[in-house]
């Protein structure tokens, strides 16, 4: 694919991204002006991680098998895009605090039906060696939504004037405009991709269909799932530890960061004081900056990559972000704080793109969809862990110290550094005879390794395996 033809079918990420970088920049000050205290800003945030494992798998295996007027994945975005946006608009008027977890349920599922299918477009449309600048769009796309996202209060204030006042249990005006905007970004982003990105219809209809009887439904989908998770690849398995220690150590900060700057930086100490909502502010300013560098490093992964190898560059990044976020113990002074946002912003770069150009080489095509949900296990199990976990840390070791919460997942990103020299990507088996190659379409070999190759064969009904063999190698 050309540049624009790769800019079309990854501009939907921006909008999804501008949800994210919203809830993650806002949600624990949200909760905090309802009423919330520190130890208690985990539980509340469970519905995040919790809505992913179960989600994502099943829309990936639904995506997988589903054929209609839109296509394969783009029902799932324009659906995700619709109920994400009608809880972006309803998020910051909540009148208390349970209905905004309940609020934050509904826009992380929402988002995840939009998200997960994205991931799984790019192996759907692009070559193996596309791949990576594929996926670095989508990071290109997510550094531009979490920046603009998260400075909007910022920006609405500072740039435009708009006034809000601090009161105890609400949320200022400035957080409730940028939600509104959010919610248009969000869907006429997806709308955008939905509307110039076309996806191929399976060749042999009447082999999709019955592949449809056999996969979809309730029980169907959880016994794929269960079958996915019994053949998962080496490189998968190797990946499962970098994503979850990686991942662990973004949940603390992204449950921490904006209140620890607030508290610990600026020295708020009241909620609802004109300091706490200035602090929020610039945390918000803060992530931004992050989510620039994160734009620009999305630039050169692929050269460095290619230089390095993805596994090397990965954990170099990740070393940064490990250190980044450590270095917030000794940082005192808020202009000091966007240095250290650097090194997050190169590990979000990394983080958002290598792990799935290592893993989508691995996977068997037809159930790439489901791989991807899968995949999604090893973020949000931590992320669960630490949401039922951390609270009780926060109030026996860690004398409720944000700022410590947060240094903690810098310490957890190292040794995700260190995990990923354990992985070992698959690499194309030319020995295989060219009968038994996959393909992703009908024009384009699909690297897998041995083990997801004779796996999935074994899967397969007669009719479903001979429309998905070719004959050239």
């Amino acid at each position: 694919m050309g540049f624009w033809q790769l800019w079309n079918m990854s501009f939907g990420f921006l909008g999804i991204q501008f949800g994210w970088g919203l809830q993650m920049a806002n949600t624990s000050a949200i909760f905090e002006h309802l009423g919330a205290d520190a130890h208690q800003i985990p539980i509340l945030w469970l519905a995040a991680p919790l809505t992913g494992l179960v989600i994502q798998p099943i829309i990936g295996n639904l995506s997988d098998n589903t054929w209609g007027p839109l296509g394969r994945r783009r029902p799932y975005f324009l659906a995700g895009a619709i109920l994400s946006s009608f809880a972006l608009v309803l998020m910051p008027n909540s009148s208390s605090l349970w209905m905004a977890a309940g609020l934050l349920w509904l826009l992380d599922t929402s988002a995840n039906i939009s998200m997960e299918p994205f991931r799984a477009f790019v192996g759907d449309l692009l070559p193996s060696d596309q791949r990576t600048k594929g996926f670095a769009m989508q990071s290109l796309f997510i550094g531009l939504g979490s920046v603009t996202a998260a400075a909007l209060p910022w920006i609405l204030t500072h740039l435009f004037g708009v006034v809000t006042d601090a009161a105890e249990h609400k949320v200022p005006l400035t957080v409730k405009l940028s939600f509104y905007i959010g919610a248009a970004v969000f869907l006429s982003t997806v709308l955008w991709t939905v509307m110039t990105t076309e996806e191929r219809p399976p060749k042999d209809m009447e082999a999709f269909q019955r592949q449809q009887e056999r996969r979809l439904g309730i029980l169907a989908t959880f016994r794929e799932i269960t079958i996915a998770l019994k053949q998962m690849p080496l490189t998968m398995r190797q990946l499962a530890w970098v994503q979850a220690f990686s991942w662990l150590g973004m949940y603390c900060m992204f449950l921490y960061f904006p209140p620890a700057v607030a508290h610990n930086v600026l020295g708020a100490t009241e909620e609802a004081s004109a300091l706490y909502t200035e602090g929020i502010e610039w945390a918000g300013l803060c992530i931004a900056a992050y989510n620039a560098v994160c734009f620009g490093v999305s630039f050169l992964l692929p050269r460095v990559s290619a230089i390095l190898n993805r596994r090397m560059t990965h954990a170099l990044c990740l070393t940064c972000g490990g250190i980044g976020l450590i270095s917030l113990m000794w940082i005192h002074d808020r202009y000091t704080l966007l240095l250290a946002m650097v090194g997050v912003g190169i590990a979000w770069a990394s983080m958002l793109s290598l792990p799935y150009a290592m893993l989508v080489g691995a996977l068997p095509p037809k159930r790439s969809g489901i791989y991807m949900g899968i995949f999604n296990f090893f973020i949000v199990l931590p992320e669960i862990f630490a949401s039922l976990v951390l609270g009780w840390v926060m109030v026996h070791w860690l004398g409720e110290s944000r700022l410590l919460a947060v240094v903690l997942g810098g310490s957890s990103m190292l040794v995700a550094a260190v995990a990923t020299q354990g992985v070992r990507e698959a690499k194309p088996d030319v020995s295989r005879p060219a009968e038994k190659s996959l393909a992703a379409d009908q024009r384009e070999p699909v690297m897998v390794d041995s083990q997801a190759t004779s796996d999935t064969l074994a899967q397969e009904t007669p009719a479903e395996t001979g429309s998905s063999l070719k004959s050239e190698p």
